[in-house]
């Protein structure tokens, strides 16, 4: 089940078998969560971090009025609050947006890691920075993108993660999102976001039904997307 989680640290650098074991003997039993429910919620103290292997969450604010804003998906292989081993207090929530199986690494276990593994302890940081790098991407799409561009840059960024956890079929991965989560994503109308959906459908670069996606035309879509997949830093080196 730590599949997810090797291939993604794999992609960055070669993780020995002694850190293999070592992880998976921070790693407690599976948990399932269903479609709406929290994985992990906000302004909870959790002594523990939670790894997705399987599903599609999302963290999210929420606003008085009840507007939710989204502020990153996260797929298999992702600690969704690692950070939370050294925040303590959670400033946001994480939501199942589809069925999502995780397994649960107990923040004392986490502590051993970083006092006696120091390779591994900078590649478990890299997944942070990384997640900030996400963040940032995120922040530009909403406030510089056009809408087109900033719904084409997810779908580029969604389909180059999924591959790297062999969650993509060619050049097409499944895509739970409603269009009303989506919109939340976008910070948009549901209205709004099926326009601009039907944009990308139009202009011949993906399609979408019965919760699969397809690329139709990669090149176009980076090009809509103006996407560059430096800030995932999926190049395998010494770290």
């Amino acid at each position: 089940m730590l599949e997810p989680l090797f291939l993604q640290l794999e992609q960055h650098d070669v993780v020995s078998e002694a850190e293999q074991a070592l992880l998976a003997a921070t790693i407690s039993a599976p948990r399932d969560f269903a479609v709406g429910q929290d994985l992990v919620s906000a302004g909870s103290r959790p002594t523990y971090s939670t790894l997705l292997v399987d599903g599609l969450a999302a963290r999210y604010k929420v606003l008085e009025d009840g507007g939710r804003q989204f502020t990153s998906l996260q797929v298999p292989g992702d600690f969704v609050d690692l950070h939370a081993f050294l925040l303590k207090t959670m400033d946001h929530g994480i939501v199942a947006l589809s069925p999502c199986r995780v397994l649960i690494a107990d923040h004392n276990r986490l502590r051993k890691i970083t006092e006696t593994a120091p390779h591994l302890t900078r590649l478990l940081w890299l997944d942070t920075l990384v997640d900030g790098a996400i963040h940032r991407e995120w922040i530009v799409a909403m406030g510089r993108r056009s809408k087109t561009s900033h719904l084409a840059h997810l779908v580029c960024e969604l389909y180059v993660r999924l591959k790297v956890v062999k969650r993509t079929s060619g050049m097409s991965f499944r895509l739970t999102l409603k269009q009303a989560e989506l919109a939340d994503v976008l910070g948009l109308s549901v209205v709004h976001m099926n326009r601009i959906i039907g944009e990308l459908r139009k202009l011949g670069v993906i399609t979408w039904a019965d919760q699969s996606l397809t690329i139709v035309d990669w090149e176009r879509l980076q090009e809509i997307a103006e996407f560059d997949p430096t800030y995932l830093s999926l190049v395998r080196e010494s770290r």
